[in-house]
């Protein structure tokens, strides 16, 4: 269902891209895209262009056209479709990188002192030889996976 739905609003707005017949001077002598015309035609620049790319019949830029008024139409619909996404998305991720890396700070700032805290409780009970004894079994094991790995074809 959501192939067919896109397809047909494909089809919709591919209907009236650049490059159209109905801009065709042989076809309507004296019809010429016009602001409104221009505004459409920035703002489904990326389909087009999409489009293009496989065919000959759908331009990015309509050629007969009544000159600036489509101009600033199309350049008022390029903005609109293109560059105003491009700062806002730039302007949420900034926000949100910002927002993390606070975050990042809290969570850091709270391990370290757990870590610290930790480590003073150690001394104060004494329990300096069992932590001996755990960093000589972690040696020996990571000797051990080692000499597996050397060992392998």
């Amino acid at each position: 269902m959501a192939i067919v739905v896109i397809l047909v609003v494909a089809l919709m707005l591919l209907n009236c891209a650049p490059g159209n017949e109905r801009w065709d001077q042989d076809i309507n002598y004296g019809d010429k895209a016009g602001f409104w015309v221009g505004i459409w035609h920035g703002l489904i620049i990326v389909i087009t262009f999409i489009v293009s790319l496989f065919t000959k019949e759908v331009g990015i830029y309509e050629i007969n056209n009544t000159g600036w008024p489509y101009n600033l139409g199309f350049l008022i619909g390029l903005l609109f479709s293109v560059g105003g996404g491009i700062r806002i998305g730039t302007r949420r991720r900034r926000i949100r990188r910002y927002e993390w890396d606070e975050i990042g700070d809290r969570v850091e700032e709270r391990v370290r002192k757990g870590i610290k805290a930790w480590l003073e409780e150690t001394k104060k009970e004494g329990k300096e030889k069992e932590w001996e004894e755990i960093a000589r079994k972690i040696e020996e094991k990571i000797k051990k996976a080692l000499k597996e790995w050397v060992d392998k074809k």
